[in-house]
Formats: structure tokens, sequence, C-alpha cells
């Protein structure tokens, strides 16, 4: 059992500093932490896509990140290293970080998601699956969900531990919106399937456009009305008359 708790105890410590080191090195485009004890020292190696934010000015950031890491999570005698990301279209946390900040600001979901699906495919990825749920239409609306994949992504057993996945949740005005990206990296082996020579992508996430190109939703209301009235009398419109009674 006492091995047993220290696995657990390890675990549990990597997903909070991981969490902690999301917050911290948000801007320096933080991708994944590898946390290795040994006898003399802890190993805390980050994977990032900007190692200069995390470096800092003459080492002060990553000085006192190392002192942080000793004092709020008593880790012994911890050695940061830093390592840059080489492909982050191959990064689900970035990837979903990109599509929530772009939802924010106000693209078209499915867009967005056809657009971030190409980029994966073309970075060499053997799939990959982007799933974007919660408050899509404008205030009030139901709460619906948009999935779009390509390539191979295993659903259940023991290959679903060689799929890279991440959550991030959006906040826009109409409400909250979970992102979900699944990505199968390049070269990846699996034991039930033989590995693919060329992946195919749809014709819809390959001629999807780009996300620059997307135009902010338009939420209308169903009642109102922005013609004018002699405009509606053409069309035939119904236009309010009050009714003459007879005296």
């Amino acid at each position: 059992m006492g091995i047993e708790k220290q696995f657990i105890k390890d675990s549990l410590i990597k997903h909070l500093v991981a969490k902690f080191l999301e917050e911290e090195l948000d801007r320096a485009g933080f991708v994944d932490v590898d946390i290795q004890r040994t006898p003399m020292l802890t190993r805390v190696n980050l994977i990032v896509t900007n190692p200069g934010r995390v470096i800092g000015r003459k080492g002060k950031t990553i000085k006192d990140l190392t002192e942080e890491l000793s004092k709020k999570f008593n880790i012994e005698n911890p050695q940061i290293s830093v390592s840059e990301a080489p492909n982050p279209a191959l990064e689900p946390r970035l990837v979903a970080k990109k599509i929530a900040k772009l939802i924010e600001t106000g693209k078209k979901p499915r867009v967005i998601l056809h657009a971030a699906l190409r980029d994966i495919m073309n970075a060499g990825a053997l799939g990959g699956e982007i799933t974007v749920a919660g408050k899509l239409a404008a205030k009030g609306g139901r709460a619906k969900a948009l999935r779009g994949s390509a390539g191979y992504i295993p659903k259940a057993g023991e290959p679903t531990r060689l799929v890279k996945t991440a959550h991030v949740t959006a906040y826009p005005k109409p409400g909250a919106i979970g992102v979900r990206v699944s990505i199968v990296p390049p070269g990846t082996v699996f034991p039930d399937k033989e590995p693919a020579k060329e992946v195919e992508i749809p014709n819809i996430i390959k001629q999807a456009a780009d996300i620059d190109e997307a135009q902010p939703q338009a939420f209308k209301s169903k009642t109102a009305t922005t013609e004018p009235v002699e405009e509606q009398k053409q069309k035939g419109g119904g236009v309010f008359k009050p009714s003459k009674r007879k005296k």
C-alpha cells in the first residue's frame, strides 16, 4: 500500500503543478510538464512555445518559479529545464486555447473548427477531433454541440492512452462553451491497426477558409425588424392598421 499511495501522491502533485504552471506561464504558451524524482534532485521539464518568457531577464523568472515550486508544493531541490514545442499545431492544449479565444471574439465556431482541423492534419497528425459544445446560439438559446474529425481516433481501450487530449472553456457573452481537442501525433503505432501510409482528409476540411476570414456571428431577433414601413407595404408585409368602428 505504501508504494501505491506514493504513486497516487506523485500523480496528484503533477496535476497541481501543471494547473499552477498553466496559469503562470499562459503567455509563454505552456504545453506540458514532466517531473522526474531522483535521490539528489527533482527534474522539472517544461515544454512551452516561447522559452524566453520562462527564463526571463538574467534568469530571474525561472529562479522565482523554482522558489515557488519548492515552497508551495514541497518539491525538494527542483531543477527546471525548458524546451520548445516543435510544432504548436500538434499540441491540443494550444489548439484548444486558440479556438476558445477566437470564439470569445465572436468568430463562427464551425469555421474555426474546420480551419483548426485542417492545420492539425497538415502538420502530419494521424487523426484529429474537435468538439465544441455549449451556448453556440444567442443568449437564451439552447445549448448544442459541433464535432469535426479526420483520420483515425480510438474511442475505447488501451489505444486511447496514445491520444493527446485537452479541454478548455471559453466564456463569450451568451454563455460558457467547452472546447475539447484530441490529436494522434505522427508516428503513433496502434497495436490493433496497421500504420496508414496516407491519411485521407475530408473535402470540407481541405477547402476550409482561414480563421481570419471568418465573420463574427450576427444574432437577429425574430420579432424586431429594421425595414421601413413603406418597403414592408411593397413586399406585402402586414402593417398594423387600427379598425374603424361604426357608430
